[in-house]
């Protein structure tokens, strides 16, 4: 047999093997799980970078279901039974307020599947952690915001998902990741331990991002003294609000299922409002290094608003109402702060593409912040417009 026929056969075995094993090994998880039907095929399924997913097939009478797995990374959440616990909490809870409000408790909520043991997720014997849940037909996702129309359609799918959670306990939430968006609590443990110890030797080369956060040390503390106050609730907030976990109907366009529910938890309604005007009404990525054009764009910032207001504004307060403006400053410094940091710390956290990335990302988002500032009358008359 010529050499190369034997290498290109030897190659097919290999694959075949491995694809064999691969199957194997995702049928075994796949049997703990209470599907309907026959399994037809199961393959890698999406683009997250921390879980593993995969979409199986069954038929059942005829007819497709489809399924999803994931393999939970439980190096970023350790705490895998609070996890599911939150997520299912919160999932039955808005099952029962989407059929309350005539809505399809299949499509405008994940629906998450016990195993055969009746738990929420299963745990193999080498510790990996494995949950599913229903897919959503015929529904798509948007990775970069290119309308003020689609942005406004995920601000409605937010503002719909605090309305429909505004009476859950809150309080009963685990904390999944500890002083997530506490402000001042991430300066005065990250950002001032990380300038004083300066031990990438980087602290020269950013002075002026050091003085802007460190000018701004106020704006950390306002909305925790609020919660102090009572004058801000805490609520179920989501605290990854960007536009690509919110699907969208195949056909209609319009958003009908918020996604990705792993950091839900207690906190404010602000700051998945403001997290989600940092992320989409900006004019540039967050690693453009021309500082310059990075502006907020009023009218996606309106769209979002009026989305949002439209279906949370009954559940808020008027303390909530009045900072949301603030809100995506201060989501927007916070991410500057959080860069800027690991930066000095040399890069410890966050994936670079190159040495300065992280500076260049909290230069962008200072620049946005400036902006913000500058526009700051203007955007709280928008808010002030909408609610009146």
């Amino acid at each position: 047999m010529p050499l190369l026929n034997f290498v290109i056969m030897y190659d097919k075995i290999i694959k075949l093997s491995f694809k064999e094993e691969y199957l194997m090994e995702i049928n075994d998880i796949l049997e703990k799980f209470s599907f309907k039907g026959e399994l037809e095929e199961c393959n890698v399924f999406g683009s997250g970078h921390i879980n593993t997913t995969y979409l199986a097939k069954y038929i059942e009478n005829g007819k497709e279901k489809k399924y999803v797995v994931q393999k939970v990374n439980t190096n970023i959440f350790p705490d895998i039974d609070s996890l599911m616990n939150n997520v299912f909490s919160v999932t039955e809870f808005l099952r029962k307020k989407i059929i309350e409000n005539g809505g399809n408790p299949h499509r405008e909520t994940l629906h998450f599947i016990r195993t055969y043991d009746k738990n929420k997720y299963f745990k193999d014997e080498n510790g990996d952690c494995y949950r599913a849940y229903r897919f959503v037909d015929n529904s798509k996702a948007y990775d970069t915001v290119n309308s003020a129309e689609i942005f406004g359609k995920s601000g409605k799918a937010f503002g719909r998902f605090q309305k429909y959670l505004s009476d859950f306990p809150a309080e009963t939430l685990s904390e999944i990741i500890k002083n997530f968006h506490n402000t001042i609590w991430r300066y005065e443990n990250e950002f001032i331990p990380a300038v004083q110890a300066d031990k990438a030797d980087r602290v020269a080369s950013c002075s002026d991002e050091i003085k802007f956060v460190m000018h701004r040390r106020e704006d950390c503390k306002k909305l925790v003294e609020l919660i102090e106050k009572g004058e801000l609730p805490l609520r179920v907030t989501h605290n990854d609000t960007k536009l690509n976990n919110v699907l969208f109907d195949s056909e209609s366009d319009d958003a009908i299922c918020v996604i990705d529910l792993d950091t839900v938890m207690p906190g404010l309604a602000l700051y998945d409002f403001g997290d989600s005007i940092r992320f989409g009404a900006n004019s540039c990525a967050e690693d453009d290094d021309n500082y310059d054009n990075v502006k907020i764009n009023l009218d996606y910032f309106e769209a979002y608003a009026k989305g949002f207001l439209n279906e949370a504004g009954s559940a808020l307060n008027q303390c909530e109402i009045d900072n949301l403006a603030f809100s995506a400053k201060l989501m927007t410094f916070e991410c500057g702060m959080r860069f800027l940091t690991d930066y000095i710390n040399g890069d410890t956290y966050f994936k670079t593409a190159y040495p300065t990335h992280n500076l260049v990302r909290a230069k962008n988002q200072f620049a946005l912040v400036s902006d913000m500032e500058d526009k700051m009358a203007q955007m709280e008359q928008i808010i002030k417009n909408i609610t009146e």
